[in-house]
């Protein structure tokens, strides 16, 4: 698994998932308990990881949707 974004930001966690499903490339978000736990202070960004073999799709589809800046470099 790669990581593909860290973020904060539920609604673009849940956009970039829906778009990622659409394509039919599978995806996990992590951290999403330790996020919790650690409360709104947003010291630990929920992480969208891929498959290896699908990274560079993934990449291309946010890319494409205008949303470069928030992958991870």
């Amino acid at each position: 698994m790669k990581e593909l974004l860290r973020s904060n930001d539920l609604v673009e966690i849940s956009w970039v998932m829906a778009l990622l499903s659409d394509a039919h490339i599978p995806a996990r978000i992590l951290d999403s308990n330790s996020s919790v736990i650690e409360g709104s202070i947003g010291a630990i960004p929920r992480r969208i990881v891929v498959d290896d073999e699908n990274l560079v799709e993934a990449r291309r589809m946010l890319i494409e949707a205008g949303e470069a800046h928030i992958l991870k470099s």
